[in-house]
């Protein structure tokens, strides 16, 4: 499992391309969708040479690459499309954060896709990068997944409006998709906070407090990876009107907006989230505290109770040879039930000061 943190990244010379993932052993595949508001083709197992032929200039072109090992592919295609080296780097260096850029005339945008891990408390972690060129929408992928199962059916079935609209229109519901996991991230962790705080109510087990600790970690890498996606969505909503992104069209500004509005949706529910977490820490403390407490008040009834009993035993216990109850016929029974009685009379107090 990928550790939850971001690891520093790494210092490549960016003509020396290296894939930095941890997907290494999933072949290269390339997918190529070209479609208008009439017509679709479909082409999987081609060759780069191949895409002159099938890419049409008067249709949005949606070429999906998942595997980025294959750095001959990586080269050959950063070579078709004129790709900068620097850009190339970036997508097979996975410690990179998310960023959005527009060089030349090519728009570039990478995104790290977290989803739960299974039944563990780790989170899965997968950069997807897109170029938007010449019309164009390239998407790398670090391996086949189902993040974008419910577009392609939606291009292929013509359902909605994205058989009518260019690559931006194609770019924002792609990125829709990848923000739709962090709703799922984030309401796995939910689901497993409400269950830690469940737990912690009538277990005092440490582990609890490490589960705590992990998840808060979990949120902070969520919150580590929404931030900077926040950041260039607002990039694209506060500057529309000055013509910087002319990969994206006037009319689907908008769409944008509204992809910056689920970011900052999304960092205030994991504010709010830590704060439960912090409420469940501060239980778990007190929980503890409060069972210490009970621990120590029992075992200080039971040494006030004998306090008494350990200073009768002791007076009696003196070797002197002349004690006035030393040679009582029945000293022994008056002595055992003073004792007793001590002990009641004690016991009956405490009870009226409701002290256990």
């Amino acid at each position: 499992m990928r550790k939850i943190k971001y690891k520093k990244g790494r210092k490549l010379q960016p003509y020396n391309l290296e894939y930095t993932g941890v997907h290494k052993s999933h072949e290269s595949e390339m997918q190529l969708f070209v479609y208008d508001n009439f017509d679709l083709s479909e082409y999987e197992d081609f060759k780069i040479s191949d895409l002159d032929k099938y890419i049409n200039s008067q249709k949005t072109n949606w070429l999906n690459i998942h595997g980025l090992n294959n750095l001959e592919l990586m080269k050959s295609i950063g070579g078709h499309f004129n790709i900068d080296n620097f850009m190339l780097a970036d997508i097979l260096n996975t410690t990179k954060r998310t960023k959005l850029e527009e060089l030349s005339d090519t728009l570039f945008f990478n995104i790290k896709s977290l989803l739960p891990a299974g039944d563990s408390d780790n989170i899965s972690v997968e950069q997807i990068s897109f170029l938007i060129k010449d019309g164009i929408l390239i998407s790398f992928q670090e391996k086949r997944s189902d993040f974008f199962i419910h577009i392609r059916e939606r291009i292929r079935t013509h359902t909605g409006i994205v058989r009518t609209k260019k690559a931006d229109y194609l770019l924002y519901i792609l990125l829709d998709a990848i923000m739709q996991n962090f709703y799922i991230t984030i309401e796995n962790e939910e689901d497993k906070v409400e269950e830690l705080i469940n737990i912690s109510k009538n277990s005092a087990d440490p582990i609890i407090l490490e589960r705590i600790e992990k998840h808060r970690d979990n949120f902070n890498f969520l919150k580590r990876s929404i931030i900077p996606l926040r950041d260039s969505l607002y990039d694209i909503k506060s500057i529309k009107d000055d013509n910087v992104f002319n990969s994206i069209e006037a009319e689907n500004f908008s769409f944008f907006t509204r992809l910056h509005q689920k970011s900052l949706e999304l960092l205030e529910q994991i504010e709010s989230d830590m704060g439960s977490l912090e409420s469940a820490s501060n239980f778990f403390f007190s929980a503890q505290t409060h069972k210490m407490n009970e621990i120590m008040k029992t075992l200080t009834i039971v040494s006030a109770i004998f306090i008494p009993l350990t200073f009768i035993v002791g007076v009696y216990g003196m070797n002197f040879e002349f004690m006035p109850e030393l040679h009582y016929r029945n000293g022994y029974y008056i002595v055992i039930g003073l004792m007793f009685l001590v002990v009641i009379g004690m016991i009956i107090y405490f009870k009226r000061r409701r002290w256990f």
